[in-house]
């Protein structure tokens, strides 16, 4: 049996939770996810988080990089960036490296830009929070 190249071992590391699916529970993934479905626990994911547009998470949502498309309620923490689009809704704090807002996004809670400091389950929520509610 061949072994993989990193990039294979990527490209099967890629989970999808789909549109019409609901859990209750954490998921942990060494991979990427894109959730179309609802999640009623934690992510804690070691690359890239998609909520789509039908999406749901109520919890803790940990990773690398983030694009939210659907609702988030609960905490976020991203240790790189964070992509909110036009259609999302998140209520809860975040903490991230960076930020990348689109217009028409909504957004109820803090967010604190602590660099490297995020993630990996040893996040340390220093200062005061930056942003309150906007809706941009």
């Amino acid at each position: 049996m061949a072994k993989l190249n990193e990039t294979e071992q990527q490209q099967i590391l890629h989970n999808t939770i789909t549109n019409g699916t609901e859990i209750v529970g954490d998921i942990n993934s060494q991979g990427d996810l894109r959730l179309d479905g609802f999640l009623k626990g934690n992510l804690n994911i070691k690359g890239r988080v998609v909520i789509g547009k039908t999406g749901k998470v109520i919890g803790t949502i940990t990773c690398k990089n983030a694009e939210i498309n659907g609702i988030v309620e609960g905490k976020i923490y991203v240790s790189e960036l964070l992509s909110l689009t036009e259609t999302a809704l998140v209520k809860g704090d975040i903490m991230i490296n960076k930020l990348n807002i689109q217009p028409g996004c909504k957004f109820t809670g803090t967010c604190s830009m602590e660099g490297n400091n995020v993630g990996n389950g040893q996040t340390i929520i220093t200062g005061r929070p930056q942003t309150d509610t906007k809706t941009v």
